[in-house]
């Protein structure tokens, strides 16, 4: 089968890292880091997680260990916008490869990982302070941020088939499946093609429309605060702006937040969830 992933093929290996139905957690959901890592670990501390740094700039390396039988699950955008993106991927890789977490890609993730495969994109919105931030570290970890990032699920469907996280969101005809443009949605939600006043894609709130059973949870929109919408909750609620950060704790649906110790990006567009798209039938 093609690993293209254009409109209609489906690449099995991708879809089976997205296929984790078996893991029923307990899991600890946490929205846009946006390199703001000593945010990350005043939250993971608030749930439970001990973090422990060791080594010397060159060598720094981090273990976490997780609250009993807990999970952290990662929903993308850990890179650009705030001051530590290096130590926010060393935190996350750890922990995804020491089995106490796992995440998705979000769209600046799949950015950065394509300025690392030697791609020529623009250092914009946040891309040119991960660049910097990452300048004095070895070759070696740069690669092995590259192939993390490369390996990560485009969207995770978990807990026997109830709960979904995919970085802008999934809709319910799109849980089970794999395609190139399933895999769009998920990095960039439900977009008009356009820019709006800001110059930034126009987006619209697919979850105003969701009717779906699975209980879908994603980031991608910073909202004031973290509420359900149909089914869905958005977890991003604006840490790099000056805002908070979000973890939703699954299967209690509790929220659990830290607040930003500063304003590291000033945000272009205000806080809250997109506009209904043309026709649009509310659920």
């Amino acid at each position: 089968m093609s690993n293209r992933m254009t409109g209609t093929e489906i690449d099995d290996r991708a879809f089976d890292r997205c296929d984790l139905r078996a893991d029923s957690g307990p899991f600890d959901i946490i929205g846009d880091v946006h390199g703001c890592a000593g945010e990350l670990e005043a939250l993971l501390a608030a749930l439970g997680y001990r973090v422990r740094w060791s080594g010397t700039h060159g060598d720094v390396r981090v273990s976490v260990v997780p609250p009993l039988g807990r999970k952290a699950v990662f929903v993308g955008d850990l890179v650009d916008r705030g001051p530590r993106a290096p130590d926010v991927l060393r935190l996350v890789m750890s922990m995804v490869r020491g089995g106490s977490a796992l995440a998705v890609p979000g769209n600046h993730d799949v950015k950065f990982q394509r300025w690392l495969d030697g791609a020529d994109v623009k250092a914009s919105h946040g891309l040119d302070r991960t660049i910097q931030q990452l300048a004095h570290d070895p070759k070696t970890f740069r690669i092995a941020v590259r192939d993390f990032l490369k390996e990560l699920p485009i969207y995770l469907w978990l807990d026997g088939g109830r709960l979904a996280v995919a970085h802008a969101g999934i809709k319910e005809g799109m849980i089970g499946r794999l395609t190139g443009e399933i895999r769009r949605f998920c990095l960039y939600g439900e977009t008009s093609g356009e820019t709006d006043k800001f110059g930034l894609p126009i987006r619209y709130h697919w979850a105003a429309e969701y009717k779906g059973r699975t209980s879908i949870v994603y980031g991608h929109t910073p909202v004031p605060d973290a509420g359900w919408v149909n089914n869905t909750i958005c977890i991003d609620t604006g840490c790099c702006f000056g805002g908070k950060l979000t973890a939703l704790r699954w299967p209690e649906r509790e929220i659990v937040t830290v607040p930003a110790a500063n304003v590291y990006t000033m945000p272009v567009r205000p806080f809250g969830h997109p506009p209904l798209r043309p026709g649009a039938v509310v659920a």
